[in-house]
């Protein structure tokens, strides 16, 4: 095992403020997550998105981060909570609130819903919705990249709750052993569901806490800034990319509502939601911008793109039929349909 101890610490030891041009384009990543999600709220108080979805609202630093970080053939999986790392990584919008809405325009043609986005061209290789399901499976795409000798890298984000699933230490094990280009994103949002993370597990700091367990770096640090999300992200890319093995980052964040649609999020202390909400990600981030002298005609100009560009977006999923009888079979037996059955 090639375990570098302390690089990471290092690393945003000594990182500097990113550029402007990745600052703005930070920002643009997080405005163009949050306006969408919000508008996939919208559009369930309306009807015209079916059954249960899991927003994100509140964590999109983490994905801005990343998102701006990786390069465009690397690898992200995600959970269910993962409408934003799959836009992140230039999916389309309209693709994505047309698969949320069941239509033909979805990224898989209305088939998928919420919980199983997907966008393999562009390196999204999908939602889980079974927990901790993706960890092995990202280790084995590292696993490939690294026999291929391709320099590609493996991202997978999971919640606090996975860090109590066998497949969480299976994962990070074989990960650790064989040096694997992969790198696990713990986004603790302090909830499994509707438990207080900290009431099921045996440490204070789920992911963090436990990655000395596999010779690994703990690294804990403020999901909801940008600036260091993305530096921390660029660190374990780089690492992960020269051979130096996988990395297990833990970042604090806060989900602006409930669990999913059916969920008022009503067991959280109101304080708590209070505090967390005077750090939501966007605004503390568009401020920091202003003090840092950014004009604000740049970001403004930001703001109106991405607020045209889901209002575009929502009106061709609303103008899309939805899949056709004929598709209901592909996909899901490899020679294309069920004639074999017969």
């Amino acid at each position: 095992m090639n375990n570098q101890t302390g690089q990471l610490a290092a690393a945003i030891e000594n990182a500097t403020t990113p550029n402007t041009e990745t600052r703005l384009q930070l920002y643009r990543q997080m405005q163009a997550c949050r306006m969408m999600e919000q508008r996939a709220y919208d559009l369930f108080m309306q009807n015209l998105i079916k059954g249960t979805s899991h927003l994100a609202l509140g964590q999109e630093a983490v994905a801005a981060g990343f998102g701006t970080a990786m390069r465009e053939d690397d690898y992200s999986f995600c959970t269910y909570r993962g409408h934003n790392h799959t836009l992140v990584r230039g999916a389309s919008m309209t693709g994505i609130l047309g698969e949320l809405m069941g239509r033909e325009c979805g990224l898989l043609r209305g088939k998928g819903g919420s919980m199983h986005l997907m966008d393999a061209k562009r390196g999204a290789m999908g939602s889980y919705a079974i927990i901790g399901a993706h960890m092995p499976i990202a280790a084995g795409a590292a696993w490939s990249a690294q026999y291929r000798e391709s320099g590609q890298v493996a991202v997978c984000f999971f919640g606090d709750g996975t860090t109590n699933i066998g497949a969480f230490h299976e994962s990070l094990n074989f990960a650790a052993i064989w040096d694997l280009p992969v790198v696990y994103v713990c986004e603790n949002n302090l909830y499994m569901e509707y438990t207080p993370i900290g009431e099921v597990t045996a440490v204070p700091n789920p992911g963090a806490d436990r990655a000395s367990a596999y010779g690994l770096e703990p690294v804990l640090i403020d999901g909801n800034d940008a600036d260091l999300v993305y530096n921390v992200a660029v660190a374990a890319l780089q690492k992960a990319r020269t051979g130096d093995g996988p990395s297990l980052i833990e970042v604090q964040t806060y989900r602006h509502g409930g669990h999913s649609r059916a969920d008022p999020g009503k067991y959280r202390p109101d304080e708590e939601v209070a505090a967390w909400m005077k750090r939501d990600p966007v605004i503390t981030y568009r401020q920091r911008l202003l003090d840092d002298g950014i004009e604000v005609a740049a970001i403004e100009a930001i703001e109106a793109e991405q607020a045209a560009r889901v209002d575009a977006a929502e009106e061709t999923a609303r103008n899309s039929g939805p899949p056709p009888l004929e598709i209901a079979e592909i996909d899901v037996w490899a020679d294309g349909s069920s004639t074999w059955r017969n």
